[in-house]
């Protein structure tokens, strides 16, 4: 199972950084740029992605003590994914996003990855704005 790691500095407080992250239906939004919708229902959620694609992700958990929200990602191209995205606060007006993603196959780790990357500039320029 391959691993990728990404550490995101936001220059944005914790808690908003949080508020944004840990509401599923707030993911377009966050990732704009990347992603263009999503749509929810219960703990399911499709999002569509800038080229069109849409995937379905299950949040698995919202942990607010923790500021830590986990998914999955079902079907696709994929045999097994699982990620979490974790705030830290740094500072009262600065914080950091984690994401670790799962995956199996390994050899899909260069389209995860490219995926990842982009998110990440995505998540610090949209939640920046907050």
């Amino acid at each position: 199972m391959a691993t990728i790691y990404r550490e995101v500095a936001v220059e944005t407080a914790a808690a908003d950084a949080w508020a944004a992250l840990r509401d599923p239906a707030e993911v377009a939004r966050v990732f704009a740029g990347v992603l263009i919708a999503a749509r929810v229902e219960g703990d399911l959620r499709w999002v569509t992605f800038a080229d069109g694609t849409v995937i379905e992700e299950r949040v698995i958990a919202v942990d607010d003590a923790h500021m830590r929200l986990a998914y999955s990602v079902g079907g696709g191209r994929l045999e097994h994914h699982h990620a979490t995205l974790h705030v830290v606060a740094d500072t009262p007006a600065r914080c950091r996003v984690i994401w670790i993603s799962d995956f199996k196959p390994d050899e899909r780790g260069a389209v995860v990855e490219t995926l990842m990357d982009a998110g990440c500039v995505a998540l610090a320029r949209n939640l920046a704005r907050r």
